[in-house]
């Protein structure tokens, strides 16, 4: 009995001592969330973070001396709410969303401009090294392509084969197919890229050449029939769109793969954290521009025929994505 009573004065004291703190706090609290921030004044936000450490600093103390157990229930649970009217986020969904667009997508991107180019000069480099070995060794073809894709469309084919193919009114079974099965590899190309990157980068610097490779190698077939500038510009249209966010998302997944192989002064896991963080945000931004690819492979690609339009499409699509990457959100000082 003599040993329970020094304790429960104990606890008594410290509850009289900080209660006041408390109060006021959850006072503030309750005004934030049921009414508005815009009702605290400025003596009010001064006064916020000064009761927030009083009460984590009450938190610790009790937790320590094991004092009362629903006192300390009490403590945790008005520190969780002070925590997230401090440093939760107070921005609507909308507003989060227009950030994205406005400034985090575009400077995402430009903080990996380097992978960015690496990997765009490797893609390119793999398309010319795809239709050069198709062109020295037309076997290659098979090699590189599956037979299911090509759906036809190889060394044996003839020109005006080729040519309805892409110029000629739609069928079942006709080149559709084969962008509709191009586009769902690309898709997948672009995850795998970005997901396989923490690899040191190795399985994307594969991905993005073999795929540059398979292109290549369908260039080697329509060049030589007198069709490279008729398939570019059935390529473009939506290629413009598509190809450059296979390319975004191998150089998201290189600058993660790049994080973890030289983290520099960091440790590797602080590094491969902050790339994982922009390389995320990238992501996003290349699954928005694989819906915008869908949408012109499966109307603008149908009803355009004619080269120049669909040049014209080709080009005005990449020099928005462009434009919008290189210029969207900078500040006076970017």
């Amino acid at each position: 009995m003599t040993g329970a009573a020094p304790a429960q004065f104990g606890v008594t004291r410290f509850r009289v001592e900080r209660e006041g703190d408390w109060a006021r706090l959850e006072q503030l609290l309750d005004l934030v969330e049921k009414k508005s921030p815009r009702r605290l004044s400025n003596a009010d936000l001064m006064e916020l973070p000064r009761l927030y450490r009083a009460t984590l600093s009450a938190l610790s103390i009790a937790r320590e001396t094991s004092l009362d157990a629903s006192m300390i229930a009490y403590l945790e649970s008005l520190s969780t709410r002070a925590y997230y009217v401090l440093y939760g986020c107070r921005e609507s969904a909308l507003r989060q969303i227009g950030g994205f667009f406005a400034r985090g997508w575009p400077a995402a991107v430009r903080g990996i401009w380097r992978e960015l180019v690496l990997i765009a000069a490797l893609f390119i480099a793999s398309a010319i090294a795809g239709y050069a070995l198709v062109q020295a060794d037309p076997r290659w073809f098979d090699a590189i392509m599956p037979g299911d894709m090509a759906g036809g469309r190889d060394m044996q084919a003839s020109t005006e084969f080729l040519r309805q193919s892409l110029y000629g009114k739609p069928e079942r079974g006709g080149l559709e197919v084969f962008a509709t099965m191009l586009f769902t590899h690309n898709a997948q190309i672009s995850i795998m890229a970005f997901a396989l990157g923490f690899a040191f980068g190795v399985p994307t610097l594969f991905l993005i050449s073999s795929n540059g490779i398979l292109l290549g190698a369908f260039y080697a077939v329509y060049v030589p029939k007198g069709l490279g500038v008729g398939l570019t510009g059935w390529l473009m249209i939506h290629g413009s769109t598509e190809l450059s966010a296979i390319i975004l998302a191998g150089a998201a997944g290189l600058h993660i793969g790049r994080a973890v192989a030289f983290p520099g002064a960091r440790s590797r896991l602080d590094a491969a954290s902050d790339a994982g963080r922009r390389g995320a945000l990238v992501m996003i931004g290349v699954v928005l521009m694989l819906l915008v690819a869908g949408l012109l492979e499966g109307f603008a690609r149908q009803l355009v025929t004619a080269d120049a339009a669909r040049f014209a499409i080709a080009a005005t699509m990449f020099a928005l994505w462009v434009g919008y990457f290189a210029l969207g959100g900078r500040r006076r000082h970017d």
